[in-house]
């Protein structure tokens, strides 16, 4: 997939080498690098794999392989809990009296 200037892109890069994490950090989490993935707009046209330079919604700028053009946020706040909805409502109730006096 190919990318032009000012493409919303995901960056990837490698921050530190296993061999290169801080002594104090525990075992399994030294046999891994320190990774990073970072978005922003892409500052020339590239394709899926290439080194490039990206600027962030914050202006930094930040170089690395391009691994994906237009993104989405993935993440959740988990399943739903159903208990949370009733202690919601209970406590709409305690506090205002219901839904009466909203």
């Amino acid at each position: 997939m190919k990318a032009k200037k000012g493409d919303w892109v995901n960056v990837y890069n490698i921050v530190l080498k296993p061999e290169e994490r801080a002594p104090q950090v525990p075992d399994d989490t030294k046999k891994v690098p320190l990774e990073t993935w970072v978005k922003g707009f892409i500052q020339h046209d590239a394709e899926i794999g290439d080194n490039v330079e990206i600027v962030t919604m914050t202006g930094r700028k930040v170089t690395g392989k391009l691994v994906e053009v237009n993104p989405s946020y993935t993440h959740s706040f988990g399943n739903t809990v159903p208990e949370v909805f009733k202690i919601g409502l209970q406590l709409r109730e305690i506090l205002f009296g219901g839904e009466d006096h909203e």
